[in-house]
């Protein structure tokens, strides 16, 4: 591999890090925010406790199939680009394949979830 592409593929791998860690603490903050407001007003009851915890169960059950798949769709990318000629330091292929792949991953997961929970 070029040294550009592989410059590249780290300063992406930063970047998705970086945004995951945000997110994930963001999300860890909002809904720490929204139980807290729910017990002092008094909305929590056994019902909602439940519907927490499902939701919970859900997202934890199903997150290493979700890594699983955008690892596995990633690197089929990367592979297809070792068979396709392109010119690494002008071409925005690997990137656009790349991010098609990945973003395949994640619709596979989302049906795949989806159809679990409708069942």
């Amino acid at each position: 591999m070029s040294h550009h592409f592989t410059e590249a593929i780290a300063a992406i791998g930063i970047l998705t890090v970086i945004w995951t860690g945000i997110y994930y603490a963001i999300r860890a903050i909002t809904e720490y925010i929204l139980k807290k407001k729910m017990i002092e007003k008094g909305y929590v009851d056994e019902e909602s406790q439940a519907l927490f915890k499902k939701e919970q169960a859900i997202s934890s059950r199903y997150a290493s199939l979700k890594w699983g798949l955008i690892i596995f769709c990633a690197g089929l990318s990367l592979i297809l680009l070792e068979f396709i000629p392109y010119s690494i330091e002008q071409s925005p292929l690997p990137f656009g394949l790349i991010a098609i792949f990945v973003a395949g991953g994640f619709l596979i997961y989302y049906y795949l979830v989806k159809s679990k929970i409708e069942q």
